[in-house]
Order: C-alpha cells, then structure tokens, then sequence
C-alpha cells in the first residue's frame, strides 16, 4: 500500500488534471457552453501556476485563470467510494468553473 504524502497526491492530482483519467470531471453551464470550451480545458490541463496563495497545502488542487477576460477556476476534492463524504486521497471529482457560479 502506498504511504499517503503531499508529493503522492500531488503527483495524482497532476496526473488526474493533465488527462482527466482518475477521477469524475465535473464542468458548471457557464464552462459546458461557453466559446471558450476548449481553451479552459486545454488550460487547465496545462495549469502550472500553483502558489502559496492558491496552493498552501502544496497539493495541486487548485487553480485560477483568466480566459478572454473571464475569470475560472479548477478545484479538485476527495471523497469516498460512494462520493458521499471526504477521504483523504480518496476518489478525486475535479470541478471547473467560472469564478462567478461559485
């Protein structure tokens, strides 16, 4: 059994957002029908500006970006087998969405 650490989830969430394979994605309307679709994908699968302001558990699972003036953003939690409660390092759900349907 792998030991749980920051580097083991971070380096799953990496790997999680990069080709969104292990996990559930889950995308808001504003992000399911805007213009933009395949740029807010492509970026955040590209997303490489993780901080202490948006990053202070160094774990890779949050991320904010601007596209053609419209703020977005990408959160990735952890949850259990039946996606009811969290699990630390459990089943990751991705959700992207625009800054202002949060």
């Amino acid at each position: 059994m792998e030991t749980i650490t920051k580097e083991t989830i971070r380096r799953k969430n990496d790997t999680f957002r990069k080709t969104f394979v292990g996990g559930k994605v889950l995308m808001t309307q504003g992000v399911q029908y805007a213009p933009s679709l395949t740029k807010i994908i492509s970026t955040v699968k590209s997303f490489e500006d993780f901080n202490e302001g948006n990053d202070p558990y160094a774990e890779h699972d949050f991320g904010k970006f601007v596209i053609d003036g419209t703020p977005y953003f990408f959160k990735i939690d952890y949850y259990d087998d039946k996606y009811e409660y969290f699990k630390e390092d459990g089943n990751r759900v991705m959700t992207i969405m625009r800054s202002d349907e949060y």
